[in-house]
């Protein structure tokens, strides 16, 4: 048996030999919207389908009407779930900006293949608080033995001269490497046809064998992969038996049809089998996504994870490969299993995943943790959350501890971004500067000698306490104290991450977005492997879109 370090070496090196690979699709003009709930291609690799664009606002922001651009598409198997963007809103009618925690990375990862695949990537792929997300931002660490530590800062709106970016954030705690508790972990692959090619089977086996590395004595593995039915490949193997685990996996052949159901049922009948009271008990699933026998769509899958996730068994989603990725599929697995999804295009990336941040990707920390913003109407005349579109809830729905919401793991922080319009700002409509905002009255509903509130808003989290169950909730009042004009380079890398995906959306709120721009400012603070891929990142869109 080949040692791990020249298996990860092969596949690295399949993963650049392939490179001259790309998927097969429809060759489209970008469309400035889906017409569809799931977002699906028309033609095939020997059709050409035009789109109108929409003209975007901006003298000075890239739009698809003047790209002239006509690029590849991914094929048109894969499947993404559109959202509708959340607007603006207004602090005296809806003073409260209620949203689940997220700290999924996939559609930052996703969206890196598909440019660097040279592909137009699809609207409905991106979801912008998970390329914001993606990167660090060194918030402070929590004190006084707290679970989440709290950060504001408030910056001039780089694509928008007539608001403020506000950006909040909370820092998870970190653990140590002794603190950990033993782990329970169940890989469910699969190993259908459909998982063959070099950057499917052949690359979970290289993730979860760095995985499987860092797992000591007091963990234990199983391994269970489905095709046209599920197999038990191990089953409760100590962490410690290296050999027998990578032995396991390198014996998975792809072939046959997808029944994912079937190994989700016996992914956790093994995970209750060998649950470890107070560890950490996990179902890690490797797949594109593609289901064709059983539960298979986003509905059937939703209500069967559901049924398990009140065990005490949390679910880890890995996508893998292109052609007939089902984003759809995976992020309702993840969102309703009580866990995370992260795509992996590359062995850095599951690197990245498994090992540099193994501790917050099955580490859960938090259960249900929801963030809440109220917003003082005499100091914010109107506010955007960017991103978070299919994590809104009600207001209510904070104190409501039947309401299922995110996970947050070890060391992981969650970032949001506001787009702030002020009291005394000239008046706009949706971000857009009027011909006559001098005409429009500004008036607050508190008489301006009265005693106003001078903060902006209220931060709120609430979370479940991982070991009691208990309900927590902490708040922090904040205001312009936390202006600057000179921007961090933290809110500058969140303002660049959330302006790449708004072009990449065509969102109508992109205002003055730019490629070049968010090149620029990559390039004064890129200082470690992410941000300067980030950097390069940029470039090429800017070149592939131009």
């Amino acid at each position: 048996m080949k040692k791990l370090s020249e298996l990860t070496a092969l596949a690295a090196a399949c993963a650049l030999t392939a490179v001259t690979f790309c998927s097969c699709g429809a060759k489209e003009k970008l469309s400035s919207q889906s017409d569809y709930s799931i977002y699906e291609y028309a033609g095939d690799a020997e059709s050409e389908d035009y789109y109108e664009a929409e003209e975007s606002a901006g003298d000075n922001s890239w739009n698809r009407e003047n790209s002239n651009v006509s690029v590849e598409k991914p094929s048109a198997n894969e499947k993404y779930v559109g959202y509708e963007e959340t607007g603006f809103k207004d602090p005296e009618t809806e003073p409260l900006s209620t949203f689940s925690a997220d700290v999924d990375t996939a559609s930052y990862s996703n969206i890196r293949r598909i440019i660097e695949d040279g592909q137009a990537v699809p609207e409905d792929a991106v979801r912008i608080e998970e390329i914001i997300n993606y990167f660090d931002y060194d918030y402070p660490e929590p004190e006084n033995g707290e679970v989440f530590g709290r950060y504001a800062e408030i910056s001039d709106c780089p694509w928008n001269s007539s608001a403020k970016l506000m950006m909040i954030g909370i820092q998870g705690k970190r653990m140590e490497q002794a603190e950990t508790p033993p782990s329970n972990l169940v890989f469910l692959i699969d190993s259908s046809g459909s998982m063959s090619g070099y950057n499917k089977l052949p690359l979970v086996q290289t993730a979860f064998s760095m995985l499987a590395e860092n797992l000591t004595v007091k963990d234990r593995i199983s391994i269970v992969t489905y095709a046209n039915s599920s197999r038990t490949v191990i089953d409760g193997v100590p962490g410690s038996e290296k050999d027998s685990i990578l032995e396991g996996l390198y014996s998975i052949n792809a072939g046959g049809g997808t029944n994912g159901e079937g190994g989700i049922e016996r992914a956790y009948e093994l995970a209750e089998e060998y649950f470890i009271k107070g560890g950490n008990n996990r179902v890690i699933i490797a797949t594109d996504g593609d289901l064709n026998i059983g539960a298979s769509t986003g509905e059937e899958l939703t209500e069967l994870i559901e049924s398990k996730r009140d065990k005490g068994i949390y679910l880890s989603v890995l996508g893998f490969g292109t052609g007939n990725l089902n984003d759809e599929n995976l992020e309702a697995l993840a969102d309703n299993g009580n866990g995370n999804y992260s795509y992996i295009d590359s062995v850095d990336e599951a690197e990245r995943v498994l090992v540099q941040e193994m501790s917050g990707t099955i580490y859960t920390i938090a259960k249900d943790v929801k963030l809440q913003v109220e917003f003082n109407p005499s100091q914010v005349k109107s506010y955007r959350l960017i991103g978070y579109d299919n994590r809104i809830m009600n207001a209510e729905d904070f104190r409501d501890n039947t309401k299922d919401a995110g996970e947050v793991g070890a060391g992981h922080s969650v970032t949001a971004l506001y787009e702030i319009v002020l009291a005394d700002s000239p008046a706009s409509y949706n971000g857009i500067e009027l011909e006559f905002a001098d005409q429009h009255q500004q008036e607050t509903t508190v008489p301006q000698n009265d005693n106003r509130r001078t903060e902006l808003c209220k931060l709120s989290v609430a979370y479940k306490d991982i070991d009691t169950n208990e309900d927590v909730y902490l708040s922090a009042l904040f205001g312009m104290e936390k202006y600057s004009e000179i921007p961090t380079p933290a809110i500058q890398l969140a303002g660049a991450a959330a302006e790449f995906g708004m072009i990449l959306r065509d969102s109508q709120y992109k205002g003055n977005s730019d490629f070049n721009y968010i090149t620029e400012q990559l390039m004064k603070i890129a200082n470690n492997e992410k941000t300067e891929e980030f950097l390069s990142l940029s470039k090429t869109a800017a070149a592939l879109y131009e």
